[in-house]
């Protein structure tokens, strides 16, 4: 009977009724652990309604659980062709292609590991990376319009303005009690030009053992890498200082370790004298905003310098 009853509401058009009932029973045995009914469930709901990007997203989610990653990839995959903007998918493929430590933990780890006097972040936003510093750092952080939901050090200092009219208006130094900067973070407006300021402002503050860390340098796809924004995951146009840095600073020690989910840029063998970038600054500005994403569909990761996601090898290019 449930059979012709389940016919009789097809045939009157209500798959997506039907699907929404699968889905909601996915939901529910999702909540229990039962990954492989919620599996079955949620792909029931997106053959159902396959114009329903979050029921692709699910399904995946549920294989990935299963540990069925080709099956994962493929919903994630069709939930982005359904939906361009929806944010789930693209995290869990960079996961699952960029396996290892997520961002914060490795953010988390190198503080642990290089264990610096000073530290200075870029783009603060809620904290959650401005928290992570030792209480023996003096820190500072940078941010427009911080929405802080963690709570920091009590040795940490936050500014509530642009990167650009902290680094005129402040001796960074003299605020670091006399030290140089250790250790810094660039997170802040994810377009090129604000990062290659920041690069620049901030190496005059360190020293040659210095380290600079830079987040979003690996983008996902070209629609996450606009320099507008279209959806909650976003990387920018990060991609292009790796580039740039790249070509004009060729003395730098630089890497993009893949850590989910846009990679983590680590650059060391600072020189706080060298002003290349500062006076070629506009050139440099000029060339990297015509180069076109495409630059990177011929090996993107050999251009962008990953590095893999092995904390025994990161602490190797921390030396």
């Amino acid at each position: 009977m449930l059979g012709a009853l389940l016919k009789n509401l097809l045939s009157r058009g209500s798959g997506p009724v039907l699907a929404r009932a699968a889905f909601d029973a996915g939901v529910d045995e999702s909540s229990r652990g039962e990954h492989a009914a919620a599996a079955e469930s949620f792909e029931r709901a997106r053959a159902l309604d396959s114009s329903n990007a979050e029921y692709h997203y699910l399904a995946g989610l549920s294989h990935l659980r299963l540990g069925r990653l080709e099956l994962a990839r493929s919903c994630c995959q069709s939930a982005i062709g359904q939906d361009p903007t929806i944010s789930g998918p693209r995290m869990l493929l960079s996961q699952m292609e960029m396996p290892g430590l997520f961002y914060t933990e490795l953010l988390s780890r190198i503080q642990g590991h290089l264990r610096p006097r000073t530290y200075l972040e870029v783009g603060v936003e809620t904290g959650e990376t401005l928290c992570l510093v030792l209480p023996e750092t003096r820190a500072i952080g940078i941010d427009p319009n911080p929405i802080l939901r963690y709570t920091l050090s009590p040795r940490t200092t936050l500014h509530a303005m642009t990167s650009d009219a902290y680094f005129a208006g402040h001796d960074v130094q003299a605020e670091l009690g006399g030290m140089p900067i250790e250790l810094a973070f660039i997170d802040g407006m994810h377009h090129f030009e604000f990062a290659l300021r920041d690069f620049i402002n901030i190496e005059k503050n360190c020293t040659s053992r210095s380290t600079i860390l830079i987040h979003d340098c690996y983008p996902f796809d070209r629609f996450t890498a606009e320099r507008e924004r279209h959806a909650e995951f976003w990387s920018g146009d990060i991609w292009r200082l790796m580039l740039a840095l790249k070509k004009y600073r060729p003395d730098l020690q630089l890497h993009t370790v893949a850590a989910a989910p846009t990679g983590l840029g680590v650059a060391r063998g600072l020189d706080p004298q060298s002003r290349i970038l500062e006076e070629k600054f506009d050139q440099i500005v000029r060339e990297s905003l015509a180069l076109d994403y495409s630059v990177l569909d011929t090996d993107k990761a050999g251009k962008l310098s990953l590095y893999p996601n092995d904390w025994e090898k990161i602490k190797a290019i921390l030396q």
